[in-house]
C-alpha cells in the first residue's frame, strides 16, 4: 500500500472509531485551583526547585483529576498559571518551561518519557490522563530555541510561550496551543508569529482551545466557533473580575450563549487579585459555576453537556441584534443624561426615576432601549440605563458596543458604574435592546451576590433580552455586551 493510501486508511479508521463510540452527551469537569505560588525572586531558581514547586501544584490537580474521573468525567480543564503561578520575569520563568512538541509526533509521555528532551511535567500530566482514563487540559510554558537566522529571535536565543496542552484518555498529547493575545503583564512570554486555531476530535464532539484574554478577540476565539464549527471550547484562565459586566462567571456564560457552544472555564483562585469564577456553560446557560471571594478554597465542578449543542443552520433563525431597536426609534426624551466611567470607558447614562417606563439612551451610533417595571423599588437604590460605543484602549484595543441596565453603588450619580455586588430591587419585567452594528453580542443577567440567571431570561430573534420570571431576584446588571471586531 502506498504511503498516502496508508495515511488515508488510518484517517478513515480513526473517524470510524470515533463515530462508533460517539455519545450524545458527556461529563465535563473544571477545577478552580488555589495556586501555590513561588517566592518572588530576581534570580532564576534551579530546575530542581522549579519542579518541586510544580509538583506541589500537580499533587493538588491530580487529586481533582482522580475525583473528576470517579464522578464519570470524560474531560477536565485546569487553570491558566495553575502549575507554577506568576510573579515572573522572562529570566525567572525559564526553569519552569519545557519543550512541548507538535502533537503530530504521536507521543504518550507517560509510556515513553525519554523520546524527546526531559519533560517531567508533561510526563506526569500524561500519566494523570492515562491512569484515570480522562482527557486532561493544563496550562504550562513552552520553550523553543532559535538563532540569528530568525530575525525575530530574542537575544537569549529562545522563544517562550504561554501554552495549553491536552492529553487524551490514553495519555497522548493531542493538542498544543500558544496564547496569542497576551495580557499586558505577561512580559515573560513571546507572541506567536501567527494566531493558532487549534481543534481536535473526540467521541463526544469537536473541541477548540484558547486562553484567558483571547476570548475578547476574533482570533482565535471567533474563528474556532464561526469558521471551524467546534462544539465545545476549553478555556484555562486567570481571570481578574471586573464588575459590573466582566465578572468571570457572568461574561463566560454570556459568551457561551452568544456563540452557541459549550464553554469549559477553569479559573485560578486568588482573591487578592480578584481571581475566581469557574463554570461549565452550555448555550442555554450555566450548568454549574463557582464564584467565591471570601475563602481561598479550590473547587471541582462537574456537569453533563450535549456533545453537539449547536443547532443546524436551518433549525433556528439567527438573532438580528438591531432589529427591534431600529424599529421602535427612540423613546421619549430623558430629562437629562450624564456621563460615568465603567472600566475606563466613558458611558452615557440616564436614570430610572420611575417604578416603570420606557427609556432610551444613545452614544454615537448606539441607542439602547429599555422597557421595565420594578417590583417594590428600594428608595436607597439607584438604577441607570447606559450606553457605550467606542474603542477600549487600556489593557488592549478592542471596540465595544454595550447597553446596560445597572445598579449604582450609591444614590450619588457619580458612583454609577463602580463595582457593585449586592442589590435589593427586583423587577416584574425588563426588556433591553440596542441598535448594534455587530452580530457578536453577549447577553448577561447578574443578580445580587454575583448569581447567574440560567433559564430566567431569553433573547428573541429581534434582539430583545427579556426577563422570564416574575419577579426577578434582586438585579445588579442586565447587559448586552457587543464586540465589533472589524473596528478594533
Amino acid at each position: 500500500m502506498l504511503p498516502s493510501q496508508t495515511l488515508l486508511h488510518t484517517a478513515v479508521l480513526a473517524l470510524a472509531v470515533l463515530q462508533a463510540f460517539a455519545s450524545d452527551t458527556f461529563i465535563a469537569a473544571v477545577y478552580e485551583h488555589a495556586v501555590i505560588l513561588p517566592d518572588a525572586t530576581a534570580e532564576p531558581v534551579s530546575p530542581e526547585d522549579a519542579l518541586a514547586l510544580m509538583n506541589r501544584n500537580m499533587d493538588v490537580l491530580e487529586e481533582a483529576i482522580k475525583e473528576a474521573a470517579q464522578q464519570g468525567a470524560h474531560i477536565i480543564v485546569t487553570p491558566e498559571d495553575g502549575i507554577y503561578g506568576w510573579r515572573f520575569t522572562r529570566e525567572t520563568i525559564y526553569p519552569y518551561l519545557e519543550d512541548i512538541p507538535d502533537p503530530a509526533v504521536n507521543w504518550i509521555p507517560c509510556t515513553n518519557p525519554t523520546r524527546f528532551a526531559r519533560a517531567p511535567v508533561q510526563e506526569r500530566l500524561s500519566c494523570m490522563a492515562r491512569n484515570n482514563s480522562i482527557y486532561v487540559v493544563a496550562n504550562i510554558g513552552d520553550k523553543k530555541p532559535c538563532n540569528s537566522s530568525d530575525p525575530g529571535c530574542p537575544s537569549d536565543g529562545h522563544y517562550q510561550y504561554n501554552t495549553n496542552v491536552v492529553f487524551d484518555s490514553e495519555g497522548k498529547l493531542v493538542a498544543r496551543y500558544h496564547k496569542y493575545n497576551l495580557f499586558m503583564s505577561e512580559t515573560q512570554f513571546n507572541y506567536p508569529k501567527e494566531p493558532e486555531a487549534i481543534t481536535f476530535e473526540t467521541p463526544f464532539g469537536k473541541f477548540g482551545i484558547f486562553t484567558c484574554f483571547d476570548i475578547l478577540f476574533r482570533e482565535p476565539a471567533v474563528v474556532l466557533v464561526s469558521e471551524l464549527q467546534v462544539d465545545s471550547v476549553l478555556f484555562p484562565t486567570a481571570w481578574m473580575n471586573v464588575l459590573p459586566f466582566l465578572t468571570a462567571v457572568e461574561f463566560h456564560s454570556a459568551w457561551a450563549m452568544g456563540m452557541g457552544v459549550n464553554f469549559l472555564a477553569a479559573d485560578t483562585h486568588y482573591t487578592n487579585m480578584s481571581m475566581t469564577g469557574s463554570g461549565v456553560y452550555a448555550p442555554d446557560g450555566a450548568r454549574t459555576y463557582y464564584y467565591n471571594m471570601k475563602t481561598e478554597d479550590g473547587r471541582l465542578l462537574v456537569a453533563e453537556l450535549d456533545s453537539h449543542p449547536r443547532p443546524s443552520p436551518a433549525s433556528l433563525p439567527a438573532v438580528n441584534w438591531s432589529s427591534y431597536a431600529l424599529s421602535v426609534g427612540r423613546f421619549s426624551p430623558n430629562e437629562y443624561d450624564f456621563g460615568g466611567l465603567i472600566f475606563h470607558d466613558w458611558f452615557t447614562f440616564t436614570e430610572l426615576t420611575k417604578r416603570e417606563g420606557n427609556l432610551s439612551v444613545c452614544q454615537k451610533d448606539l441607542c439602547c432601549h429599555l422597557s421595565y417595571k420594578m417590583a417594590g423599588k428600594q428608595e436607597d437604590e439607584v438604577y441607570v440605563l447606559g450606553a457605550f460605543d467606542g474603542l477600549h484602549v487600556v489593557e488592549g484595543q478592542y471596540y465595544l458596543q454595550i447597553c446596560t441596565l445597572l445598579k449604582c453603588k450609591s444614590t450619588d450619580p457619580s458612583t454609577c458604574g463602580q463595582p457593585v455586588e449586592m442589590a435589593q430591587t427586583k423587577f416584574e419585567m425588563f426588556s433591553l435592546s440596542g441598535t448594534f452594528g455587530t452580530n457578536y453580542v453577549f447577553p448577561e443577567v447578574l443578580y445580587s451576590g454575583v448569581q447567574l440567571a440560567p433559564g430566567e431570561f431569553e433573547v428573541l430573534n429581534d434582539g430583545r433580552l427579556l426577563s422570564k420570571t416574575r419577579p426577578t431576584k434582586p438585579v445588579v446588571t442586565v447587559t448586552l455586551f457587543g464586540r465589533w471586531y472589524e473596528k478594533d
